[in-house]
């Protein structure tokens, strides 16, 4: 019999829809740029990179307190907060004048955007057991795919249609309301829903506790940080921060540098690489959680990547279809191992400080989405074309391929954990 199988319809798609809105609020910067933004607040080429990049910054520094609150307070109560927050502010970014006010509003937006990562996958870790995680953890990054891959359709036809500043308002709005639904239907643990009976109850936080048993206990958060899986985990994935954002926030710009192309256009083109990445993020979920071998599905598509932006290096600018095809390959290739990697954290971590390093692991990978997209932007102004950002995203992606073989050493998390606690 399953376990609990109502978890799965109850949680799973109010934190997709929860994660998508946090997504829609920070890609669709990429269109406004692309589609009048900059000309309109008299923005240099560098401010435009600065400003996209500006977001990750304030998402670094807050990664780990928020990490802590929710792994030792409460993630439903720091999610309804954040909802609100960032719902305001993205709906503002609409209403900005000069790009004083814009800065300042982009830094916030990270800033309490930052919690939302770690303190979903805190609450996922609570509700779903080691063989259940990489899927349920795929189910929430999908609002990242799926977000853009209709956000890219409907922001081209927004902005064509009414301007970059109503894009932002009616893109920004949702997130408030749906704060409210976040709060009525989410529940911090299983012993808490209504919904569940005693039973199940049990038999969740019980496997959920067996797990634990053979995993030592770190002894604090410096232990934990100070390991050699942990620091090698948050330069793997500071890595690949830079090749996803650097793709992410600067696709659409790719893409309108193409002749004939207008806005629309750009917004069809630029949702195609999210349907490979939703059927890759699928796939390598369910057979990671089948074999429980993380390693498999994760630094494969990272080299694949990293192969697909040098190959888009090589042909140039005068291949523009056959460049398009590998940049569809790129971004599935970049989605597909999230749920897989972020199992590979809960796996191998003792409890009392996965919140932590979690948190610790995803500001690093904050910086990197920084690096990449500000250095993505300020190399395709500087030089006038994408050669260089596509050599950039490649070997970003190559070495965290590399790195991914070295520090995932076994499909056995007790062997892992060994590296952890020496």
């Amino acid at each position: 019999m399953k376990l609990a199988p109502a978890r799965w319809y109850r949680i799973i798609p109010i934190v997709f829809v929860t994660y998508s809105l946090a997504y829609l609020d920070r890609a669709n910067f990429g269109f406004a740029v692309a589609g009048g933004m900059s000309d309109d607040l008299n923005m240099s080429k560098g401010t435009s990179s600065l400003l996209s990049s500006l977001f990750f910054l304030g998402y670094f520094f807050f990664q780990i307190p928020g990490a802590q609150y929710a792994a030792h307070k409460s993630a439903k109560k720091l999610i309804f907060l954040s909802l609100i927050s960032w719902g305001a502010l993205a709906a503002a970014t609409g209403m900005v004048n000069d790009v004083k006010t814009l800065i300042v509003i982009r830094f916030m937006l990270g800033v309490v955007e930052s919690a939302v990562m770690p303190a979903m996958l805190i609450l996922l870790s609570q509700w779903f057991t080691k063989k259940e995680r990489s899927t349920a953890n795929t189910f929430l990054i999908l609002g990242n795919p799926v977000t853009v891959l209709w956000m890219s359709v409907l922001s081209g036809y927004m902005i064509d249609s009414m301007g970059w500043r109503w894009m932002f308002i009616l893109q920004g709005v949702p997130g408030i309301i749906w704060a409210f639904v976040w709060w009525k239907m989410i529940d911090e643990k299983p012993k808490d829903a209504k919904w569940l009976t005693e039973t199940e109850k049990y038999e969740v936080e019980k496997q959920l506790y067996d797990e634990q048993i053979g995993i030592r206990p770190v002894k604090n958060y410096m232990e934990a940080f100070k390991s050699r899986t942990v620091i090698l985990l948050c330069l793997q994935y500071l890595l690949w921060s830079v090749g996803v954002y650097g793709f992410v926030m600067w696709l659409p710009s790719i893409i309108k540098a193409a002749p004939d192309m207008d806005i629309v256009k750009t917004g069809w083109l630029s949702s195609v690489p999210y349907i490979l990445a939703i059927a890759g993020m699928l796939s390598a979920s369910y057979f990671s959680d089948k074999t429980l071998n993380r390693k498999i599905f994760i630094w494969p598509f990272l080299l694949i990547a990293s192969l697909s932006f040098f190959g888009a290096y090589l042909l140039g600018k005068d291949h523009f279809w056959i460049s398009f095809a590998l940049l569809v390959l790129a971004g599935g290739a970049l989605y597909a191992p999230y749920g897989p990697f972020f199992a590979v954290i809960a796996d191998i971590l003792p409890k009392n400080v996965a919140g932590g390093a979690i948190g610790l692991i995803n500001s690093l990978g904050a910086l990197g989405s920084f690096a990449g997209s500000y250095l993505v932007g300020y190399l395709n102004g500087q030089t006038g074309s994408f050669d260089s950002s596509y050599i950039l995203m490649s070997m970003a992606l190559l070495f965290s391929a590399i790195i991914t073989i070295i520090v995932v050493k076994s499909a056995d998390p007790q062997l892992v954990q060994k590296t952890i606690v020496s």
